[in-house]
């Protein structure tokens, strides 16, 4: 399917989309997630990559170095320590150059298809910020942990109280923004406060005196279990209710 897509020429091809790949210890899924995300999204836009590698201790380095050597659009950027999934984006968001600037994971959960849809409806103009949710399913998912599901839930919930909004995921990975937003966001939590952070912010974001327009896009989810890799755990649930409130009693 992705090979399909690459080849059907897109008439947003002088649009420069800036995709974030925050990378820790996926030398089994790193070189897969690339090649996916520029098979998907390379004839589609000018596509640039920034991976950031967050000091990890396994091959990823010597595989981004591959991949950056391979595909001109991608470039790699290493952290000198361990800072988190925060530091990661911050550290990409300063580089990123384009019009339009997305988030990716560089494990295989998420499909960049979804991407390429997010990217489309930005383009048209009819969103300022797009970001994904697992809980708006359009394929099969794979079914894991329900105590991590309720307390996304919880999470969201609280959220939504303080933002006034009514989203259904703001731990979703996929989230998209104009250059506009990203201008104007600043991330200072390091880890997975990030997420929560993001929404609170934008939540709060004016452009042009009006307030962001904020959509919400159901994306295909394949979980990890912790064996597989998966690294945010029930301290990052709990740090996540405080860095709402944080974020958004500043506002």
């Amino acid at each position: 399917m992705v090979a399909m897509v690459a080849l059907q020429r897109s008439p947003h091809v002088n649009i420069k989309l800036s995709v974030v790949v925050p990378c820790y210890n996926e030398e089994k899924f790193l070189r897969a997630s690339i090649e996916r995300l520029h098979a998907t999204l390379s004839n589609e836009c000018t596509l640039e990559i920034v991976i950031v590698d967050d000091y990890s201790g396994d091959g990823s380095v010597k595989i981004a170095e591959g991949l950056a050597r391979e595909f001109p659009a991608v470039q790699l950027l290493k952290h000198p320590e361990n800072r988190g999934k925060g530091a990661a984006l911050r550290t990409g968001f300063a580089k990123a150059t384009g019009d339009v600037i997305a988030i990716h994971d560089a494990d295989l959960e998420y499909t960049p298809l979804d991407l390429k849809r997010m990217l489309h409806f930005l383009l048209e103009n009819k969103a300022d910020v797009v970001f994904g949710t697992r809980f708006q399913h359009r394929e099969a998912r794979r079914v894991l942990y329900f105590w991590h599901t309720l307390a996304n839930q919880v999470i969201t919930i609280w959220c939504n109280m303080w933002t006034n909004l009514n989203l259904t995921d703001i731990e979703c990975c996929y989230k998209m923004f104009t250059r506009d937003v990203l201008d104007q966001l600043t991330i200072e939590d390091d880890r997975f406060g990030v997420e929560p952070e993001l929404v609170s912010k934008c939540a709060h974001m004016k452009i042009g005196g009006r307030r962001l327009r904020i959509f919400e896009m159901g994306v295909d989810y394949h979980a990890r279990t912790y064996a597989e890799g998966k690294k945010i755990g029930i301290k990052d649930a709990v740090r996540a209710l405080w860095v709402i409130a944080k974020y958004n009693l500043l506002k």
